[in-house]
């Protein structure tokens, strides 16, 4: 069920739903435009929408003009943790603003992004990046094959490591969540990697590089399982790992979701069930059971490439309510926001 889109201004690449109590009707969504010529330029922004799946609506509320954007992400929740949003742009930088918004009954207004700190860590382009599960550091994976992790102390950002990864562009630098010293990297060159931060960086602790068939898009740990995680790859695979033994994945046919998997997003509260950006196919809905992955829904009402999926972690005191399952994705060229709720509705756990 549709029940709001909007055109951004831009190429639209990602979206994200604040988890933070009080703010999870709170979705950001950034674009990246490339202006070319003999000295190419790259422009973005990062837009606020107010996000009611009880009213079914969509509204913009704020928003800031930036360098070109390939990945955000919201901070995770914690004690005492406020609202922070990170970003990796084209112009090498890592960037953390502060949320402030005021709210009106069950609705917000007058959204302000403000950027906290930033650091410029590269001459090449930031293009993924993840937060480790206390919130103090950030991993980013660059264009030149190279992985950087910076700590955030207060409002300062100070880069800890970098080191040279891999032989292509890192489209994937995750923490692992319940190993935070752990840092996987998924990269063009089909290498899927593990390193111990606390370790020598001149080699990875583990690889893998004859499993993926192509590019490595996306790597997710499963929250609810410290062995599961989740990889996606321009081979259109979704597959599933035991990291206790990265020789192959858990089922070894995966899954084929018809398009590439360039993101991947666990349900907030469904186990096991995720959300995946499949390009040139649309989007999908799959139950990722270690025995056989199944897709249970799919969502082709974007015109281009598929980028951008999140659920909005919003539980309602009402089990079985189908407001509890709104999704938001967007569309590369069409520069298209959807936001919609599944047909099946998912019982919560």
């Amino acid at each position: 069920m549709d029940f709001g889109h909007c055109c951004l201004d831009g190429n639209a690449d990602a979206v994200e739903f604040c988890p933070h109590e009080g703010f999870q009707n709170i979705l950001a969504a950034c674009t990246y435009n490339l202006q070319e010529g003999d000295q190419p330029t790259r422009s973005g922004s990062i837009s606020l929408f107010d996000v009611n799946g009880s009213s079914r609506s969509l509204n913009r509320i704020g928003g800031i003009e930036t360098a070109g954007i390939f990945d955000i992400k919201w901070n995770p929740v914690g004690v005492g943790a406020s609202p922070l949003l990170a970003q990796a742009d084209a112009d090498g930088c890592l960037r953390v603003h502060d949320l402030e918004c005021s709210s009106e009954g069950s609705s917000f207004e007058g959204a302000l992004l403000k950027e906290r700190c930033g650091i410029q860590i590269s001459s090449s382009m930031c293009l993924c990046l993840d937060w480790n599960s206390s919130a103090t550091s950030l991993a980013v994976g660059l264009s030149d094959g190279s992985i950087s992790v910076s700590s955030l102390a207060e409002s300062q950002l100070t880069e800890d490591q970098q080191w040279k990864a891999h032989d292509f562009e890192v489209w994937a630098a995750t923490f692992d969540t319940h190993h935070p010293d752990i840092v996987y990297t998924g990269s063009d060159d089909c290498k899927f990697l593990g390193w111990d931060l606390r370790g020598d960086l001149s080699m990875p602790a583990f690889q893998n590089s004859k499993v993926h068939k192509m590019g490595i898009c996306c790597i997710v740990k499963n929250p609810n399982d410290p062995y599961s995680l989740l990889t996606g790859c321009y081979d259109e695979h979704l597959r599933v790992w035991d990291v206790r033994s990265t020789s192959k994945p858990v089922n070894e046919t995966s899954i084929c979701l018809g398009g590439g998997v360039w993101r991947i997003k666990y349900h907030p509260f469904v186990k096991d069930l995720v959300l995946a950006a499949c390009m040139h196919n649309g989007f999908a809905i799959v139950k990722t059971t270690n025995e056989s992955p199944e897709v249970i829904e799919t969502y082709n009402k974007h015109g281009s490439l598929a980028y951008g999926a999140d659920w909005q972690r919003r539980k309602s005191d009402q089990e079985g309510k189908r407001e509890d399952n709104v999704v938001a994705t967007c569309s590369f060229y069409d520069k298209l926001l959807r936001v919609w709720i599944p047909e099946t509705t998912y019982i919560l756990f």
